[in-house]
């Protein structure tokens, strides 16, 4: 009876992961639990496979069909689509108010605006160009895999940062969607796991690689986000997804090239 209900409870927990991560229709009963949405964030590189695995059965679809180039294209339309350019409006928000902004306040009124400014749009055409040329100098059978492993261990990142860190938005006035903000060591720990199972689908030099190379990337993005804001945002949160999913690609095509 204990198990039936811790059961179905983590299962409501996980439908509140969907609900704000993704565009996949849940339950009406899943209704919106603050507490839930928090202990949600276990599970978001769970939602990383789920995400990268459409990303990569698209791929394969269309890579039958036409060329590389297409098939990249509509790989990464199918994310976007899948998350509602959840993470992606995320960066551009990012870009928007730590471009144009000097003091934390206005940091973070830029970020809660609706409309794109210039930073933003720069900064997303630059990431799409960078995913897709990444993509693109990977070996085309591995891309599939690639995809998976990028977007489940990019999520991990954030859930580090929302367990070291400290939530300064302002839920009732932003625009975006609400994100956990504070998970325990058991949470993180219930991340790890899914964060590095598809990483047996690659080499074990990428690993190796990407793992300090994510460290090293949080800690600097966090000390320059709290140094400016004093803590993270869903769209600084949103943003370190982006550059961690970039930074996989990256990783995966030096161990490819034999560059280290």
């Amino acid at each position: 009876m204990i198990l039936k209900v811790i059961l179905k409870k983590e299962i409501q927990i996980f439908f509140t992961a969907l609900m704000f991560y993704t565009r996949i229709p849940v339950p009406q009963s899943t209704g919106f639990s603050e507490n839930n949405l928090n202990r949600a964030t276990k599970y978001f590189p769970l939602i990383g496979i789920i995400v990268g695995s459409v990303g990569a059965f698209v791929y394969f679809i269309t890579a039958t069909i036409l060329n590389l180039h297409l098939s990249i294209l509509f790989s990464l339309a199918a994310t976007v689509l899948l998350t509602g350019a959840f993470h992606e409006d995320g960066f551009a928000d990012f870009c928007d108010g730590f471009g144009g902004g000097y003091s934390q306040e206005q940091i973070l009124e830029i970020m809660k605006d609706s409309r794109i400014g210039t930073y933003g749009t720069i900064g997303l055409l630059m990431m799409f160009l960078f995913k897709f040329f990444s993509l693109l100098a990977i070996n085309p059978l591995q891309i599939p895999v690639v995809i998976i492993a990028a977007h489940t261990f990019s999520r991990m990142l954030p859930v580090l940062f929302i367990y070291t860190g400290k939530y300064v938005g302002k839920s009732s006035t932003s625009k975006s969607k609400p994100v956990g903000q504070k998970c325990s060591w058991q949470d993180v720990l219930i991340a790890l796991i899914f964060a590095v199972i598809p990483l047996a689908l690659i080499q074990w030099q990428v690993t190796l690689l990407i793992i300090p190379v994510s460290v090293i990337l949080l800690y600097t993005f966090k000390a320059f986000v709290v140094k400016h804001i004093g803590g993270y945002t869903g769209d600084v949160l949103g943003a370190l997804q982006q550059l961690a999913e970039l930074v996989f690609y990256i990783c995966f095509i030096v161990v490819q090239n034999n560059i280290l």
